[in-house]
Protein backbone atom coordinates (compact mmCIF):
# COMPACT_ATOMS: atom_id res chain seq x y z
CA UNK A 1 0.00 0.00 0.00
CA UNK A 2 1.21 3.51 -0.86
CA UNK A 3 2.71 5.50 1.99
CA UNK A 4 0.09 7.68 3.69
CA UNK A 5 -2.72 5.29 2.79
CA UNK A 6 -4.58 2.75 4.88
CA UNK A 7 -7.07 -0.05 4.33
CA UNK A 8 -10.10 -0.69 6.50
CA UNK A 9 -13.29 -2.64 6.29
CA UNK A 10 -16.48 -0.72 5.57
CA UNK A 11 -17.83 -1.64 8.98
CA UNK A 12 -14.92 0.38 10.41
CA UNK A 13 -15.43 3.49 8.27
CA UNK A 14 -19.23 3.76 8.39
CA UNK A 15 -20.87 5.69 11.20
CA UNK A 16 -24.30 4.52 9.98
CA UNK A 17 -25.38 1.59 7.84
CA UNK A 18 -29.08 0.86 8.15
CA UNK A 19 -32.34 0.22 6.36
CA UNK A 20 -35.16 2.76 6.10
CA UNK A 21 -38.57 3.02 7.64
CA UNK A 22 -41.06 0.38 6.51
CA UNK A 23 -44.38 2.11 5.90
CA UNK A 24 -47.22 2.36 3.43
CA UNK A 25 -46.52 4.84 0.66
CA UNK A 26 -48.02 6.00 -2.61
CA UNK A 27 -47.33 8.42 -5.46
CA UNK A 28 -50.27 10.78 -4.90
CA UNK A 29 -48.06 13.71 -3.91
CA UNK A 30 -49.53 14.14 -0.43
CA UNK A 31 -47.68 13.74 2.87
CA UNK A 32 -44.02 13.25 3.69
CA UNK A 33 -41.56 12.51 0.89
CA UNK A 34 -39.81 9.17 1.21
CA UNK A 35 -37.04 7.57 -0.84
CA UNK A 36 -37.76 4.59 -3.12
CA UNK A 37 -35.59 2.31 -5.24
CA UNK A 38 -36.72 4.39 -8.24
CA UNK A 39 -35.33 7.53 -6.56
CA UNK A 40 -31.78 6.45 -7.44
CA UNK A 41 -32.46 4.58 -10.70
CA UNK A 42 -30.23 6.98 -12.66
CA UNK A 43 -27.40 6.86 -10.06
CA UNK A 44 -28.39 10.36 -8.91
CA UNK A 45 -31.10 11.21 -6.40
CA UNK A 46 -34.27 12.18 -8.31
CA UNK A 47 -36.66 14.19 -6.16
CA UNK A 48 -39.44 13.57 -8.71
CA UNK A 49 -39.31 9.81 -8.05
CA UNK A 50 -40.03 9.77 -4.32
CA UNK A 51 -43.01 8.23 -2.59
CA UNK A 52 -45.38 9.86 -0.12
CA UNK A 53 -46.45 8.75 3.35
CA UNK A 54 -47.43 10.01 6.79
CA UNK A 55 -44.65 9.62 9.39
CA UNK A 56 -44.67 10.07 13.13
CA UNK A 57 -42.49 12.73 14.75
CA UNK A 58 -40.07 10.08 16.06
CA UNK A 59 -39.75 8.46 12.61
CA UNK A 60 -39.08 11.85 11.06
CA UNK A 61 -36.28 12.51 13.55
CA UNK A 62 -34.74 9.10 12.97
CA UNK A 63 -35.11 8.75 9.21
CA UNK A 64 -34.67 12.25 7.79
CA UNK A 65 -31.94 12.27 5.15
CA UNK A 66 -29.01 14.65 5.57
CA UNK A 67 -27.05 16.21 2.74
CA UNK A 68 -24.16 13.92 1.95
CA UNK A 69 -26.00 10.71 2.87
CA UNK A 70 -25.46 7.85 0.43
CA UNK A 71 -28.37 5.65 -0.60
CA UNK A 72 -27.41 2.12 -1.62
CA UNK A 73 -29.63 -0.35 -3.52
CA UNK A 74 -29.16 -3.68 -1.74
CA UNK A 75 -32.32 -5.43 -3.05
CA UNK A 76 -32.83 -5.25 -6.80
CA UNK A 77 -32.26 -7.12 -10.04
CA UNK A 78 -28.64 -8.44 -10.04
CA UNK A 79 -27.35 -5.82 -12.47
CA UNK A 80 -28.70 -2.98 -10.29
CA UNK A 81 -27.60 -4.24 -6.87
CA UNK A 82 -24.97 -1.83 -5.57
CA UNK A 83 -26.30 1.23 -7.39
CA UNK A 84 -25.79 4.37 -5.31
CA UNK A 85 -26.74 8.01 -5.21
CA UNK A 86 -25.61 10.93 -3.08
CA UNK A 87 -28.45 12.83 -1.41
CA UNK A 88 -27.90 16.57 -1.95
CA UNK A 89 -31.43 17.97 -1.93
CA UNK A 90 -32.54 20.90 0.22
CA UNK A 91 -36.02 19.37 0.56
CA UNK A 92 -37.13 17.26 3.49
CA UNK A 93 -36.97 13.63 2.41
CA UNK A 94 -37.02 10.54 4.59
CA UNK A 95 -35.21 7.24 4.22
CA UNK A 96 -37.51 4.46 2.96
CA UNK A 97 -37.16 0.70 3.10
CA UNK A 98 -35.26 -1.26 0.37
CA UNK A 99 -32.44 1.27 0.25
CA UNK A 100 -29.59 1.26 2.74
CA UNK A 101 -28.33 4.53 4.16
CA UNK A 102 -24.55 4.89 4.38
CA UNK A 103 -22.96 7.71 6.35
CA UNK A 104 -19.14 7.52 6.63
CA UNK A 105 -17.18 8.64 9.69
CA UNK A 106 -15.57 12.10 9.65
CA UNK A 107 -12.12 10.83 8.55
CA UNK A 108 -13.53 9.62 5.19
CA UNK A 109 -14.76 12.09 2.58
CA UNK A 110 -18.28 11.19 1.51
CA UNK A 111 -17.62 11.96 -2.18
CA UNK A 112 -14.52 9.75 -2.15
CA UNK A 113 -16.50 6.95 -0.53
CA UNK A 114 -19.38 7.23 -3.01
CA UNK A 115 -16.99 7.15 -5.96
CA UNK A 116 -15.43 4.02 -4.49
CA UNK A 117 -18.88 2.40 -4.27
CA UNK A 118 -19.52 3.27 -7.94
CA UNK A 119 -16.11 1.80 -8.80
CA UNK A 120 -17.09 -1.50 -7.15
CA UNK A 121 -20.42 -1.48 -8.96
CA UNK A 122 -18.87 -0.81 -12.39
CA UNK A 123 -16.47 -3.69 -11.88
CA UNK A 124 -19.33 -6.09 -11.10
CA UNK A 125 -18.26 -6.56 -7.47
CA UNK A 126 -21.77 -6.47 -5.98
CA UNK A 127 -23.15 -8.64 -8.77
CA UNK A 128 -20.64 -11.32 -7.81
CA UNK A 129 -21.26 -10.90 -4.08
CA UNK A 130 -25.06 -10.74 -4.05
CA UNK A 131 -27.33 -13.70 -3.34
CA UNK A 132 -29.69 -14.30 -6.25
CA UNK A 133 -33.23 -15.64 -6.30
CA UNK A 134 -35.73 -15.97 -9.16
CA UNK A 135 -36.69 -12.31 -9.61
CA UNK A 136 -34.21 -10.35 -7.54
CA UNK A 137 -30.89 -10.35 -5.76
CA UNK A 138 -29.65 -8.89 -2.49
CA UNK A 139 -26.53 -8.14 -0.50
CA UNK A 140 -26.74 -8.01 3.31
CA UNK A 141 -25.22 -5.57 5.76
CA UNK A 142 -22.84 -8.17 7.19
CA UNK A 143 -21.26 -8.73 3.78
CA UNK A 144 -21.05 -4.99 3.13
CA UNK A 145 -19.28 -4.42 6.46
CA UNK A 146 -16.56 -6.91 5.43
CA UNK A 147 -15.71 -5.13 2.16
CA UNK A 148 -12.32 -3.42 2.22
CA UNK A 149 -11.66 0.17 1.17
CA UNK A 150 -8.27 1.85 0.75
CA UNK A 151 -7.95 5.61 1.17
CA UNK A 152 -5.43 8.38 1.89
CA UNK A 153 -5.17 9.23 5.56
CA UNK A 154 -5.74 12.95 4.97
CA UNK A 155 -9.08 14.37 3.91
CA UNK A 156 -7.32 16.85 1.65
CA UNK A 157 -5.71 14.06 -0.39
CA UNK A 158 -9.07 12.29 -0.64
CA UNK A 159 -10.63 15.51 -1.92
CA UNK A 160 -7.81 16.03 -4.40
CA UNK A 161 -8.57 12.61 -5.87
CA UNK A 162 -12.29 13.43 -6.05
CA UNK A 163 -11.51 16.72 -7.84
CA UNK A 164 -9.28 15.00 -10.41
CA UNK A 165 -11.85 12.25 -11.00
CA UNK A 166 -14.70 14.75 -11.39
CA UNK A 167 -12.73 16.78 -13.95
CA UNK A 168 -11.59 13.67 -15.81
CA UNK A 169 -15.05 12.13 -15.90
CA UNK A 170 -16.52 15.40 -17.15
CA UNK A 171 -14.06 15.27 -20.07
CA UNK A 172 -14.86 11.61 -20.72
CA UNK A 173 -18.60 12.36 -20.61
CA UNK A 174 -18.13 15.14 -23.17
CA UNK A 175 -16.09 12.82 -25.42
CA UNK A 176 -18.78 10.12 -25.13
CA UNK A 177 -21.49 12.64 -25.93
CA UNK A 178 -19.59 13.75 -29.04
CA UNK A 179 -19.07 10.14 -30.18
CA UNK A 180 -22.75 9.31 -29.61
CA UNK A 181 -23.81 12.42 -31.55
CA UNK A 182 -21.46 11.54 -34.42
CA UNK A 183 -22.91 8.03 -34.50
CA UNK A 184 -26.43 9.46 -34.56
CA UNK A 185 -25.48 11.92 -37.31
CA UNK A 186 -24.03 9.14 -39.47
CA UNK A 187 -27.24 7.12 -39.20
CA UNK A 188 -29.42 10.16 -39.87
CA UNK A 189 -27.32 11.05 -42.93
CA UNK A 190 -27.93 7.59 -44.39
CA UNK A 191 -31.67 7.75 -43.71
CA UNK A 192 -31.86 11.27 -45.16
CA UNK A 193 -30.07 10.19 -48.34
CA UNK A 194 -32.36 7.17 -48.72
CA UNK A 195 -35.47 9.29 -48.22
CA UNK A 196 -34.30 11.88 -50.75
CA UNK A 197 -33.79 9.19 -53.39
CA UNK A 198 -37.47 8.30 -53.30
CA UNK A 199 -38.80 11.83 -52.84
CA UNK A 200 -36.94 13.33 -55.79
CA UNK A 201 -37.79 10.89 -58.56
CA UNK A 202 -36.33 11.65 -61.95
CA UNK A 203 -37.61 10.87 -65.43
CA UNK A 204 -38.35 7.33 -66.48
CA UNK A 205 -40.19 6.30 -63.32
CA UNK A 206 -43.32 4.19 -63.55
CA UNK A 207 -45.92 3.75 -60.82
CA UNK A 208 -47.96 0.58 -60.44
CA UNK A 209 -49.85 -1.27 -57.76
CA UNK A 210 -47.81 -4.04 -56.15
CA UNK A 211 -50.27 -6.67 -57.39
CA UNK A 212 -49.23 -5.78 -60.95
CA UNK A 213 -45.50 -6.35 -60.40
CA UNK A 214 -45.59 -9.33 -58.02
CA UNK A 215 -46.19 -13.04 -58.40
CA UNK A 216 -47.37 -13.50 -54.83
CA UNK A 217 -48.54 -11.33 -51.94
CA UNK A 218 -49.90 -13.30 -49.02
CA UNK A 219 -50.01 -13.68 -45.26
CA UNK A 220 -48.25 -16.51 -43.45
CA UNK A 221 -49.95 -19.56 -41.88
CA UNK A 222 -50.39 -20.16 -38.17
CA UNK A 223 -48.13 -23.18 -37.54
CA UNK A 224 -47.76 -24.95 -34.22
CA UNK A 225 -44.30 -24.39 -32.81
CA UNK A 226 -42.32 -27.20 -31.27
CA UNK A 227 -39.14 -26.40 -29.35
CA UNK A 228 -38.25 -30.09 -29.56
CA UNK A 229 -39.06 -30.25 -33.27
CA UNK A 230 -36.70 -31.00 -36.13
CA UNK A 231 -33.88 -28.44 -36.07
CA UNK A 232 -33.94 -28.30 -39.87
CA UNK A 233 -37.45 -26.82 -40.09
CA UNK A 234 -37.93 -23.30 -38.77
CA UNK A 235 -40.51 -20.53 -38.63
CA UNK A 236 -39.76 -16.80 -38.82
CA UNK A 237 -41.71 -14.46 -36.56
CA UNK A 238 -41.89 -10.69 -36.15
CA UNK A 239 -39.25 -10.95 -33.41
CA UNK A 240 -36.77 -12.29 -35.99
CA UNK A 241 -37.37 -9.51 -38.53
CA UNK A 242 -35.61 -6.13 -38.45
CA UNK A 243 -34.86 -3.51 -41.09
CA UNK A 244 -31.14 -4.13 -40.74
CA UNK A 245 -31.15 -7.91 -40.23
CA UNK A 246 -33.10 -11.16 -40.06
CA UNK A 247 -32.10 -13.35 -37.12
CA UNK A 248 -32.37 -16.80 -38.66
CA UNK A 249 -30.53 -18.66 -35.87
CA UNK A 250 -33.00 -17.37 -33.26
CA UNK A 251 -36.05 -18.72 -35.11
CA UNK A 252 -38.36 -21.32 -33.56
CA UNK A 253 -38.54 -24.94 -34.67
CA UNK A 254 -41.49 -26.76 -36.14
CA UNK A 255 -41.99 -30.48 -36.66
CA UNK A 256 -41.48 -31.95 -40.13
CA UNK A 257 -45.17 -32.80 -40.39
CA UNK A 258 -46.19 -29.22 -39.57
CA UNK A 259 -43.64 -27.88 -42.05
CA UNK A 260 -44.97 -30.11 -44.82
CA UNK A 261 -48.54 -29.03 -44.09
CA UNK A 262 -47.37 -25.41 -44.61
CA UNK A 263 -45.21 -26.20 -47.65
CA UNK A 264 -46.91 -23.61 -49.94
CA UNK A 265 -45.60 -21.00 -47.50
CA UNK A 266 -41.96 -22.06 -47.69
CA UNK A 267 -39.78 -18.99 -48.15
CA UNK A 268 -37.48 -18.51 -51.14
CA UNK A 269 -34.43 -16.29 -51.43
CA UNK A 270 -35.45 -12.87 -52.66
CA UNK A 271 -38.84 -12.90 -50.90
CA UNK A 272 -39.61 -9.59 -49.23
CA UNK A 273 -40.97 -10.01 -45.68
CA UNK A 274 -43.07 -7.28 -44.09
CA UNK A 275 -44.47 -7.15 -40.54
CA UNK A 276 -48.25 -6.68 -40.92
CA UNK A 277 -49.60 -7.66 -37.47
CA UNK A 278 -48.42 -6.41 -34.09
CA UNK A 279 -48.18 -3.44 -31.79
CA UNK A 280 -45.36 -1.08 -32.73
CA UNK A 281 -43.74 -3.65 -35.02
CA UNK A 282 -45.64 -3.02 -38.27
CA UNK A 283 -43.36 -1.67 -41.02
CA UNK A 284 -40.33 -3.83 -40.27
CA UNK A 285 -39.16 -5.12 -43.61
CA UNK A 286 -36.30 -7.11 -45.14
CA UNK A 287 -35.35 -9.51 -47.93
CA UNK A 288 -35.14 -13.21 -47.12
CA UNK A 289 -31.59 -14.47 -47.79
CA UNK A 290 -31.19 -17.94 -46.37
CA UNK A 291 -27.54 -18.93 -45.96
CA UNK A 292 -28.27 -21.56 -43.32
CA UNK A 293 -29.08 -25.26 -43.60
CA UNK A 294 -32.61 -24.55 -42.30
CA UNK A 295 -35.83 -24.40 -44.30
CA UNK A 296 -38.28 -21.68 -43.35
CA UNK A 297 -41.95 -20.84 -43.24
CA UNK A 298 -43.37 -17.68 -41.66
CA UNK A 299 -46.23 -16.73 -39.34
CA UNK A 300 -49.47 -14.82 -39.88
CA UNK A 301 -47.84 -11.71 -38.40
CA UNK A 302 -45.68 -11.46 -41.54
CA UNK A 303 -46.63 -10.75 -45.11
CA UNK A 304 -44.72 -12.17 -48.08
CA UNK A 305 -44.12 -10.17 -51.26
CA UNK A 306 -42.61 -12.18 -54.12
CA UNK A 307 -41.79 -9.74 -56.93
CA UNK A 308 -41.60 -10.32 -60.67
CA UNK A 309 -37.86 -9.99 -61.00
CA UNK A 310 -38.16 -9.04 -64.65
CA UNK A 311 -39.80 -5.80 -63.50
CA UNK A 312 -38.91 -5.13 -59.86
CA UNK A 313 -35.74 -5.71 -57.85
CA UNK A 314 -36.63 -7.07 -54.35
CA UNK A 315 -33.82 -5.03 -52.76
CA UNK A 316 -35.13 -1.87 -54.40
CA UNK A 317 -38.60 -2.66 -53.01
CA UNK A 318 -37.12 -3.25 -49.56
CA UNK A 319 -35.28 0.09 -49.70
CA UNK A 320 -38.47 1.87 -50.74
CA UNK A 321 -40.59 0.25 -48.03
CA UNK A 322 -37.93 1.14 -45.45
CA UNK A 323 -37.85 4.79 -46.56
CA UNK A 324 -40.01 7.45 -44.97
CA UNK A 325 -42.27 7.52 -48.06
CA UNK A 326 -42.77 3.76 -47.93
CA UNK A 327 -43.37 3.63 -44.19
CA UNK A 328 -45.90 6.47 -44.40
CA UNK A 329 -47.68 4.60 -47.20
CA UNK A 330 -47.96 1.44 -45.09
CA UNK A 331 -48.95 3.40 -41.96
CA UNK A 332 -51.91 4.84 -43.87
CA UNK A 333 -53.38 1.34 -44.06
CA UNK A 334 -53.02 0.35 -40.40
CA UNK A 335 -56.25 -0.85 -38.83
CA UNK A 336 -57.21 -3.19 -36.01
CA UNK A 337 -57.40 -2.28 -32.33
CA UNK A 338 -55.15 -0.30 -29.98
CA UNK A 339 -53.80 -3.62 -28.70
CA UNK A 340 -53.30 -5.31 -32.07
CA UNK A 341 -52.57 -3.31 -35.21
CA UNK A 342 -53.07 -4.90 -38.62
CA UNK A 343 -52.31 -4.14 -42.26
CA UNK A 344 -54.21 -6.41 -44.65
CA UNK A 345 -52.64 -8.10 -47.67
CA UNK A 346 -55.46 -6.56 -49.74
CA UNK A 347 -54.10 -3.14 -48.80
CA UNK A 348 -50.50 -4.24 -49.49
CA UNK A 349 -51.54 -5.37 -52.98
CA UNK A 350 -52.99 -1.92 -53.67
CA UNK A 351 -49.83 -0.01 -52.70
CA UNK A 352 -48.67 2.18 -55.57
CA UNK A 353 -44.90 1.79 -55.92
CA UNK A 354 -42.77 4.19 -57.98
CA UNK A 355 -39.83 2.52 -59.71
CA UNK A 356 -37.39 3.23 -62.58
CA UNK A 357 -35.88 0.70 -64.99
CA UNK A 358 -34.26 -2.45 -63.57
CA UNK A 359 -30.85 -1.01 -64.40
CA UNK A 360 -31.57 2.18 -62.45
CA UNK A 361 -33.07 0.17 -59.60
CA UNK A 362 -29.79 -1.74 -59.34
CA UNK A 363 -27.81 1.52 -59.36
CA UNK A 364 -29.93 2.83 -56.48
CA UNK A 365 -29.50 -0.42 -54.55
CA UNK A 366 -25.71 -0.33 -55.07
CA UNK A 367 -25.51 3.31 -53.92
CA UNK A 368 -27.51 2.52 -50.78
CA UNK A 369 -25.43 -0.60 -50.06
CA UNK A 370 -22.21 1.40 -50.37
CA UNK A 371 -23.45 4.17 -48.10
CA UNK A 372 -24.86 1.63 -45.64
CA UNK A 373 -21.48 -0.11 -45.52
CA UNK A 374 -19.70 3.17 -44.79
CA UNK A 375 -22.27 4.04 -42.14
CA UNK A 376 -21.71 0.68 -40.45
CA UNK A 377 -17.94 1.26 -40.51
CA UNK A 378 -18.41 4.63 -38.85
CA UNK A 379 -20.76 3.01 -36.35
CA UNK A 380 -18.10 0.43 -35.50
CA UNK A 381 -15.47 3.16 -35.06
CA UNK A 382 -17.67 5.29 -32.81
CA UNK A 383 -18.84 2.29 -30.79
CA UNK A 384 -15.22 1.27 -30.24
CA UNK A 385 -14.46 4.80 -29.08
CA UNK A 386 -17.34 4.59 -26.59
CA UNK A 387 -16.04 1.23 -25.34
CA UNK A 388 -12.51 2.63 -25.03
CA UNK A 389 -13.77 5.63 -23.04
CA UNK A 390 -15.61 3.32 -20.66
CA UNK A 391 -12.48 1.22 -20.18
CA UNK A 392 -10.46 4.39 -19.63
CA UNK A 393 -12.87 5.40 -16.89
CA UNK A 394 -12.48 2.02 -15.18
CA UNK A 395 -8.69 2.23 -15.50
CA UNK A 396 -8.58 5.69 -13.90
CA UNK A 397 -10.79 4.55 -11.04
CA UNK A 398 -8.52 1.56 -10.50
CA UNK A 399 -5.49 3.84 -10.26
CA UNK A 400 -7.32 6.30 -8.03
CA UNK A 401 -8.28 3.72 -5.39
CA UNK A 402 -4.97 1.87 -5.42
CA UNK A 403 -2.91 5.02 -4.77
CA UNK A 404 -1.42 5.17 -8.29
CA UNK A 405 -3.14 8.39 -9.36
CA UNK A 406 -0.88 11.46 -9.33
CA UNK A 407 -2.56 14.23 -7.40
CA UNK A 408 0.13 16.91 -7.71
Amino acid sequence: MKKGWETKKMGEVLAILRNGVNCKQDKKGLGDKISRIESISNADFDIDKVGYTALSKSDKEKYRLNKGDILFSHINSPIHVGKTALFNSDEEVYHGVNLLLMRPKPFLDVNYFELYLKFLSQNGYWMRLCKQSVNQASVNQQDINKVEISFPQTLQEQRNIVLILDETFASIAKAKSNAEQNLKNAKELFESYKNELFLNKGKGYDTKELREVCDKITQGPNPKYDKYGNDKFRVLKTKNLYDNNIFYDESDRVSESVFKSCLPSELKNGDVLLAIVGQGSINKCNVFENKTLFRFIYTRALGLIRVKKSVLNPYYLKAYLQSRSGKNLIDSGIGGTSGQQVVTTTFIKSLKIPFPSLKDQMIIVQKLDALSSETKKLGTIYQQKLNDLEELKKSILQKAFSGELKTT
